[in-house]
C-alpha cells in the first residue's frame, strides 16, 4: 500500500475505535463496507484483539472468509480466541488444508482437536496428512488438493479433468503429470493446454519437472520455487510419489515469515508473529526481555576485560576516550559480515562447506576496511593527541576490523552446521563477542607500543 493509503487506514482505525466505543455499530459497518479486503486486513492489524473481533463480525459473510485467509496465522489465532465456537468451526471448515495447518500451529493444543472434530472426514484426513510432516518441512506447507494430468491423455481430456476438479484444487495454473505409480514425469501449464490442439497428447507438450521432497526444508523449497518462477512446485514423498503442491503464494508467504524472523533475531528480539499495533504490551516485553538479559550477561565480559586492564587505563587515561569508537567499529564490521553471509546462506550461494573460502575472503575484506579506517584514525588521533597514541588506534582498527569480519562471516556458517538458525548467532552475540576481543586487542597493542 502507498503511504497515503496507510494514512487513510490509520484514520479509519481511529474512527472505528470511536464508533465502537459509542456503540454505533451501524456506522462502523457502513465505514467497513467501503474498504477492500486488503484494506480490511490492514485495519484489523491496527486494532486491538477485542476491537478487531467486533469489526470482523460486522463483515458480510461473503467477505469474511477472504479476510480471514488473508490474515497472518498469529492474527487468525487471536480471532479464534475472540470469536464464538460456531463462527470459528464454520471458518475452519472453509479453509484449505495447508492454511488450516498454519493456524493450528498458532493455537493452544487444547483448541486444535476441537476444531479438527468439526471437519468432514475427507477434510480431516487431508489436514492430518499435512500435519504428519516435520515442523519446518515443505510437506507441512504444501497443499494436498491438486489436479494431475497423465502423459497418455489428450489435451481435451486433461482440460475436462481440470474443469471437473476446479472446486477442490488449490491451483490449476500448473499441473503435475504423473504416471500410473503417481510418480511425477513432467508438468504442464494451463496456458500450454489452452494453446495446444485438443487431440494432442500431454506427453508431447509437457515440460521437465522441478520437484521438492516432502521432508525438505520449507525455506529452501520456497526459495527454489520463487527463483525459478514456478506457479506450483510438485512435492513428492520418499518413494518419489506425488503428495502435494507448493503454490507460489504459499512460497512467498514462507519466505516472508522466515525473513521477518531473521530480521527480528538479528535485532535481538523474538519474532512477534502478529502485527505490531495489535500485539499486547506484555507480549512485546516478553519478546525482548530474554535477549536483553542474555546480552546484559554477555556484556559482563567487556566489564571483566576493563577490570583486567584497569592499571593500563590508570597510567594513560586518554585510552579510555577511544573505547566506544573501537567497540562500535568492531561490532558494526562483524554485523555487516554476518548479515551478508546469512543472506548468502538463505539464497543458497554458500554452504557450511565453504567456511574456509568465506573466512579467507572476510579476512581480506576486514583487513582492507581496517587499513582504510586505521589510516584515518592514525592521522586524526596523531594530530589531535599524540602520534604514538595515533599508532595504537591505527593498529587496533586494522586488527579489530580483521577479527570482527572473520568472526562475523564464519559464525552463521557454524550455526547452520550445528542446525541452529544463523540469525540467532548473528548481530547480538557477535557484537558482544567482538566487544570483548576488541578491547583485549586494544590494550595489548597499547601496552606493546606505549610500554605500559
Amino acid at each position: 500500500m502507498t503511504p497515503k493509503q496507510l494514512q487513510q487506514i490509520s484514520e479509519t482505525a481511529d474512527t472505528m475505535r470511536q464508533l465502537i466505543s459509542q456503540g454505533d455499530l451501524a456506522g462502523a459497518s457502513l465505514a467497513l463496507s467501503a474498504l477492500t479486503v486488503p484494506e480490511v486486513v490492514e485495519l484489523l492489524d491496527r486494532l486491538s484483539i477485542e476491537h478487531g473481533a467486533i469489526v470482523y463480525r460486522l463483515l458480510a459473510k461473503s467477505r469474511a472468509l477472504d479476510v480471514f485467509e488473508a490474515l497472518s496465522p498469529g492474527a487468525q489465532a487471536d480471532l479464534v480466541h475472540a470469536l464464538q465456537n460456531a463462527e470459528i468451526t464454520s471458518l475452519f471448515a472453509e479453509m484449505d488444508p495447508d492454511d488450516r495447518v498454519w493456524l493450528l500451529e498458532e493455537l493452544p493444543a487444547s483448541v486444535a482437536p476441537r476444531l479438527l472434530r468439526g471437519l468432514s472426514p475427507r477434510e480431516r484426513e487431508l489436514t492430518a496428512a499435512v500435519l504428519g510432516y516435520p515442523q519446518d518441512s515443505i510437506g507441512r506447507r504444501m497443499s494436498p488438493e491438486f489436479i494431475t494430468a497423465h502423459p497418455r491423455l489428450t489435451v481435451g481430456e486433461t482440460l475436462a479433468r481440470v474443469h471437473a476438479g476446479l472446486d477442490h484444487a488449490e491451483t490449476v495454473y500448473t499441473l503435475p503429470v504423473t504416471d500410473a505409480g503417481r510418480r511425477v514425469v513432467g508438468v504442464i501449464s494451463l496456458r500450454d493446454l489452452l494453446a495446444a490442439d485438443a487431440d494432442a497428447i500431454v506427453e508431447d507438450v509437457m515440460s521437465e519437472p522441478q520437484v521438492a521432497h516432502a521432508g525438505e526444508d520449507a525455506e529452501a523449497a520456497a526459495r527454489r520455487a520463487t527463483d525459478f518462477g514456478l506457479l506450483a512446485l510438485p512435492v513428492v514423498d520418499s518413494e518419489e510419489r506425488l503428495v502435494g503442491v507448493l503454490t507460489i503464494d504459499d512460497a512467498v508467504r514462507i519466505l516472508k515469515q522466515e525473513e521477518s524472523e531473521d530480521a527480528a533475531r538479528q535485532g535481538g528480539v523474538e519474532p512477534l508473529r502478529r502485527p505490531y499495533l495489535s500485539t499486547p504490551i506484555r507480549r512485546l516485553v516478553r519478546s525482548r526481555v530474554v535477549w536483553l538479559l542474555v546480552l546484559a550477561i554477555g556484556a559482563t565480559l567487556t566489564v571483566q576485560v576493563l577490570g583486567v586492564f584497569e592499571a593500563t587505563l590508570a597510567q594513560m587515561t586518554v585510552l579510555t576516550l577511544f573505547v566506544p569508537l573501537l567497540i562500535g567499529t568492531g561490532g558494526n564490521t562483524g554485523n555487516q559480515a554476518a548479515t551478508t553471509v546469512t543472506r548468502s546462506l538463505a539464497l543458497g550461494e554458500v554452504t557450511p562447506r565453504d567456511v574456509l573460502r568465506v573466512l579467507g575472503r572476510e579476512v581480506r575484506v576486514g583487513f582492507c576496511l581496517g587499513l582504510l579506517l586505521g589510516t584515518i584514525g592514525f592521522a586524526l588521533t596523531g594530530l589531535i593527541f599524540e602520534w604514538h597514541v595515533g599508532v595504537v588506534i591505527g593498529l587496533t582498527l586494522v586488527a579489530v576490523c580483521t577479527v570482527a569480519a572473520s568472526i562475523g562471516g564464519v559464525m552463521p556458517l557454524l550455526a547452520r552446521a550445528i542446525r541452529v538458525d544463523p540469525a540467532v548467532f548473528s548481530n547480538p552475540f557477535i557484537t558482544t563477542f567482538v566487544d570483548a576481543t576488541g578491547l583485549i586487542i586494544y590494550f595489548l597493542i597499547a601496552k606493546a607500543v606505549l610500554g605500559l
